[in-house]
């Protein structure tokens, strides 16, 4: 039997032991409630709760327990109103409560890793925000840990708690930067058997693109793409126009090896005689990322506001959180509303001009959600002058290239739009995207952009994609026909709650509330060389049931479809509801 420590999610088995361990610490041990005969001590939250546990093969040694916001209410609701801690409704945090250790075992690392592993399971499911209960006598620990407190003492019984809070973005960097030797020594000799990574990826972005661990990224084994589905990028399902890959085969050996031209002219006038812009109001980058990260970082500072859509697409979130620092807030779209983004409640959260910065995704990545441009136009026309507005319309093409506020942005000094070449182009490893601003921002934009920001391949690629119009809107009007089809095989599997389809190409799958987590499905579809983006990071509002699927041509959508199909069989099984899913029985 394997007598390494091991931290896994809890299994009906393990609730007794809860119950029990819980009574013998917090009523016989602290008086914080009352004792009972029966020797355990339950909680109004044990249904929704999730519950982390340590242990040594059959032995338990201690847990911790999550209470997440989509639960829709804490364990400090019932000592403080909201009023008096509005974090519970303004940030939508996740309480992580009750870390108890078997009296034997304190001395040792379980506390610490438990802390740690809630740590992970809460940024692994979206969060942004944890709130806790730290016992007075123990505030060192938690201070440690990066905590602080707000302010707030409550008492229970014979028991004083101090309400701690802390951003999970900085605990986890000051969990890896004090305690990173130790965590990495501790790992050697553990098991750690829940459905989050141990270590959070080094630039704290999560991205897709997973595929390129089963195909090499040393591309030793390139013929391994063949056998791969990667559906958890959303690169097009069609290949490059034929004129595309002629121009690139005619001389490759030249392309290679030689420079482009410096400020990729020809790009930039073929650009504005297809959109129909002055050509001083464009900035060509190497993919959208590069734009976003030249122009934020020219913007904004950490004293710059941000207003971020949630869900969202996850680099904006990387690059003005955690890149540049600046003070972030999120419109949150709810499911209820069907993912729709509301013109007028974006028109009263920034009616008041507190926002240096508001980025709009449209269409709305991972949602798949359209906001018509009529409508958004109206919002920035209303809004105060010093906020300026950045729209990404990298999927525009899936619903109308017309329907772009380009022209708004080559006129008006608030407004710059993004546009990928890649998605639409199927131009993704090529790298080319371009900016559209007034020619003031565009020219500032330019002079801070090295030379041959574009390569020669992409520039000729991207040029003679632009003149190959009629190719590529019939693969953009083939793609909802494949969505749909897609979404319509994936209905007929038992074990997804929706299937939603958006305007773009991909597709979300949300899987049932007592069936497995997005993490495990992903997992396990990766058996199959499928590989989907679990979206569980980008926010807490999919509460680790949701997966996005790009869109594929026929022969591989239906290989993603049986691939769900084995997964959810597989994960139906008493061993794997047993292997360590978070929370009751499979998530």
């Amino acid at each position: 039997m394997n007598h390494a420590l091991q931290l896994r999610a809890a299994t009906p088995s393990d609730h007794d032991w809860i119950h029990e361990l819980r009574h013998r610490v917090y009523a016989q041990e602290l008086g914080q409630h009352p004792v009972h005969p029966s020797g355990r001590l339950s909680d109004g939250l044990d249904g929704d709760n999730v519950y982390l546990v340590a242990a040594r093969g059959d032995t338990r040694i201690g847990f911790v327990s999550l209470t997440p916001p989509w639960v829709g209410r804490y364990s400090l609701d019932k000592y403080l109103t909201r009023d008096q801690l509005p974090v519970l409704t303004e940030e939508a945090p996740f309480e992580i409560r009750v870390l108890t250790v078997e009296e034997r075992w304190r001395s040792t690392a379980a506390a610490p890793l438990l802390m740690y592993a809630a740590l992970r399971w809460v940024a692994a499911r979206g969060g942004r925000r944890v709130v806790a209960m730290g016992r007075t006598e123990l505030l060192d620990m938690y201070l440690a840990a990066g905590l602080r407190p707000v302010g707030r003492t409550v008492r229970s019984g014979a028991v004083s708690f101090e309400v701690l809070t802390g951003s999970v973005a900085e605990l986890t960097r000051t969990a890896r930067e004090r305690h990173g030797r130790i965590l990495e020594r501790l790992r050697a000799g553990l098991h750690w058997r829940l459905d989050v990574p141990f270590a959070p990826r080094a630039d704290g972005c999560e991205h897709g693109g997973a595929f390129f661990s089963a195909i090499g990224t040393d591309f030793r084994t390139l013929a391994r793409r063949h056998e791969v589905v990667a559906a958890d990028v959303l690169d097009a399902w069609f290949p490059p126009s034929p004129a595309v890959r002629a121009v690139l085969s005619e001389d490759p050996g030249w392309a290679a090896r030689t420079s482009p031209p410096t400020g990729a002219e020809g790009l930039l006038a073929q650009i504005a005689a297809v959109r129909g812009l002055p050509v001083q109001s464009l900035v060509v980058g190497a993919g959208s990322s590069d734009l976003i990260f030249r122009a934020f970082g020219r913007w904004l500072t950490p004293q710059s506001r941000v207003l971020l859509l949630d869900p969202g697409y996850g680099e904006y979130a990387h690059v003005t959180e955690r890149v540049i620092g600046c003070r972030v807030e999120r419109l949150r779209l709810r499911r209820e509303d069907g993912w729709l983004l509301d013109p007028a409640r974006l028109a009263a959260a920034t009616g008041d001009g507190r926002y240096d910065l508001v980025v709009v995704v449209n269409p709305n990545n991972p949602t798949g959600r359209h906001a018509p441009a009529d409508a958004l136009r109206a919002v920035i026309e209303a809004s105060p002058a010093r906020t300026r507005w950045w729209i990404d319309e990298a999927y525009l093409g899936y619903v109308d290239p017309g329907d772009s506020l380009a022209a708004l942005a080559s006129a008006d000094a608030r407004v710059v739009v993004c546009t990928s070449l890649s998605k639409m182009y199927a131009l993704s490893g090529m790298r080319a995207a371009y900016l559209v601003a007034c020619p003031e921002a565009a020219g500032e934009l330019r002079r801070w952009t090295p030379p041959w920001p574009v390569s020669l391949p992409a520039q000729l690629a991207a040029v003679t994609a632009l003149r190959d119009g009629a190719y590529y809107a019939e693969r953009w009007a083939r793609t909802p026909v494949l969505r749909r089809q897609l979404a319509n095989s994936l209905k007929e599997l038992d074990g997804f709650s929706s299937v939603d389809e958006g305007v773009a190409n991909f597709l979300t799958v949300t899987l049932a509330p007592d069936g497995p987590s997005a993490a495990r499905l992903v997992h396990a579809c990766r058996r199959h060389d499928v590989f989907l983006r679990d979206l569980s990071p980008m926010s807490p509002a999919y509460e680790g049931r949701t997966v996005r699927i790009a869109v594929r041509d026929t022969a591989e959508n239906a290989r993603i479809v049986a691939a769900c199909r084995s997964a959810l069989d597989a994960l139906r099984t008493p061993a794997a509801v047993l292997s360590g899913a978070p929370g009751r029985a499979w998530r």
